[in-house]
């Protein structure tokens, strides 16, 4: 079966100018959602982000504000600050989309699989009855239904 898969939006990335600084890594002034950098949350401590590269619809990760790379190396307070918005960002993602399960994780370290080794972050991750089908198992292609900033618009109030 052959067919084609649109995702016009990754254009910008592809011919985009490349930072290779950490986009976890807000300016200490910013508090609040940025939806221009996908950010939904921020705190003095904490922050919740998007997956511009989801593993599916309504991916997130939460990580703290200051850049650190382990979970060892977080203060007791990043630690429970970043618990407690993974369990909030789970709750405001059972009202709003409404899944029937979560993949939640850390990779730290690169072999681990860690994209942005050097950020502690956790992924929350949605997961549907059936959301695994022939075109992940077979092509190694993700279907996202809704555009990333569709998603982004109906969580962001929610984190208010």
């Amino acid at each position: 079966m052959t067919g084609t898969l649109w995702a016009p939006w990754r254009m910008d990335y592809i011919l985009g100018t490349k930072d290779n600084s950490c986009f976890f890594c807000l300016p200490e002034s910013h508090l609040g959602p940025w939806p221009e950098r996908l950010v939904l949350h921020s705190d003095p401590l904490c922050l919740v982000i998007m997956n511009l590269y989801p593993y599916n619809n309504a991916h997130l990760m939460v990580a703290p504000r200051r850049h650190v790379a382990t979970l060892a190396l977080a203060t007791v307070e990043e630690r429970i600050a970043l618990i407690n918005l993974a369990a909030r960002a789970t709750e405001i993602l059972d009202k709003a989309m409404a899944p029937h399960g979560y993949n939640l994780g850390v990779n730290q370290g690169l072999v681990a699989g860690a994209g942005i080794a050097d950020h502690l972050h956790f992924h929350i991750t949605p997961r549907y009855q059936g959301d695994t089908n022939y075109m992940t198992v077979l092509a190694e292609t993700r279907v996202i239904p809704e555009h990333i900033r569709a998603t982004y618009d109906k969580l962001v109030g929610l984190f208010a």
